[in-house]
């Protein structure tokens, strides 16, 4: 009933003619949400703040944040800024802040005691410099899952596997069976995420952030490490045959049937959703790979561009209020398969695989993403050497160790 009511006023909302006072102001939003889990979910910020009058004026870019950020970026240093643009938690947006080209947000936040709501506060603190907030925080995404298809593994007569050992030890049996093991699209992201899950779930949590928060050049390229790379090598060999490019092809593959698994964030619960699919039923999730079960508290955050028009700036504050309401974050996420950035909310509606992630959050296995603790430019340098390793077989394990560890011992 509280939702009839609550979709009632919102539908009053956007129905009702605005007065003198009120003027509708159209905000240009640009982001890289275009799957149809994704659209699904930015549906849901589009209408809380077509609710308040305004008018959102969607800039969806195409292509994942490798292709959309710096097209974003042009723009605000280019003189033609948005009025609100999607970035990741973390150093992304760090030299046009402090370039003076963001929004100071830190009214909206005292106003909507965001200090008090926000958790883990690293999210706020990402979002931080210099002790004032140029971003809202709208999500908790974690890299660390596998997803596999129940039927994919009925069909080739093996048992749903519990972690990546036995996901691997199934591969054989799986092609046997005419199904490719692991779904990984082209896009250089995804190449460098399937190596960090690897990474956190075969040597732990900690040796994660000594290298990439530490620097450990050492760790790196020492022993630890090389059962990670040796993983990988078997990661490409399982996904050799996955010849597609975005990372919702890829999740349609294993939705499909055609692939067993594949490793990817909490996001790709909102393609199972759009499929109808149903968590512990038709496919099973994997925090930490069966293995170390922790949630990165990286995810997406909107910043909005110093623009010279007191409406818009209004508009502005109005939408960054919106984003982190209790209802909205609600909505919002449930739909993008992520967790909410406040701990108030009440998430009753939640499938199994979110349950699961709210549960290691309450536990605080928690570690950070690589986009707060590295460089833009370094992690560059990083996805471009898991494209080339993912994609040419000839590399061994131990060269791309080797160049890895030097990455690491140059980062910033």
């Amino acid at each position: 009933m509280k939702g009839m009511k609550r979709a009632g006023l919102l539908m009053a909302a956007v129905a009702m003619p605005l007065g003198a006072g009120a003027l509708a102001t159209d905000l240009e939003v640009t982001h890289w949400w275009t799957s149809g889990g994704e659209a699904a979910a930015v549906a849901e910020f589009a209408k809380a703040f077509d609710a308040t009058g305004n008018k959102w004026v969607d800039g969806a870019i195409a292509g994942s944040g490798g292709t959309a950020r710096p097209i974003m970026i042009s723009r605000i240093t280019g003189g033609d800024p948005m009025a609100a643009t999607q970035f990741n938690h973390g150093r992304q947006a760090e030299e046009l802040v402090e370039a003076g080209l963001m929004r100071d947000l830190t009214d909206v936040a005292e106003a909507g005691n965001w200090k008090d709501v926000v958790r883990p506060s690293s999210l706020l603190d990402s979002c931080t410099l210099d002790g004032r907030i140029y971003c809202v925080p709208v999500n908790i995404h974690s890299q660390q899952w596998l997803w596999l298809s129940n039927a994919a593994f009925e069909k080739a007569g093996v048992p749903v596997p519990s972690n990546w050992e036995e996901y691997a030890a199934a591969a054989p049996k799986l092609q046997e069976a005419g199904i490719i093991p692991l779904a990984m699209g082209q896009q250089p992201w995804q190449t460098t995420l399937a190596f960090q899950v690897l990474l956190v779930a075969l040597a732990g949590p900690d040796a994660y952030t000594a290298v990439f928060g530490g620097k450990d050049a050492e760790l790196a390229g020492g022993e630890e490490l090389a059962k990670v790379f040796e993983a990988a090598s078997a990661a490409r060999d399982m996904a050799k045959d996955s010849n597609v490019q975005n990372w919702n092809d890829a999740t349609s593959m294993v939705i499909t049937g055609k692939a067993a698994g594949q490793i990817m964030g909490d996001w790709a619960q909102g393609e199972f959703q759009v499929a109808g699919q149903v968590a512990g039923e038709d496919y099973t999730c994997l925090p930490g790979l069966g293995v170390n079960e922790v949630i990165q508290t990286g995810g997406d955050a909107f910043y909005f561009p110093k623009v010279d028009d007191a409406e818009v700036t209004a508009a502005q504050a109005e939408l960054a209020s919106v984003m982190i309401s209790p209802e909205t974050q609600v909505a919002f996420n449930l739909k993008k398969g992520s967790l909410p950035v406040r701990g108030d909310v009440d998430l009753d509606a939640a499938n199994d695989c979110m349950k699961k992630g709210l549960d290691i959050l309450a536990k605080g296995n928690i570690i950070q993403a690589p986009d707060q603790l590295l460089s833009a430019d370094d992690l560059t340098q990083v996805n471009d050497l898991f494209v080339e390793f993912f994609n040419d077989p000839s590399i061994s394990a131990e060269t791309a160790q080797s160049r890895f560890a030097s990455i690491i011992s140059n980062a910033s």
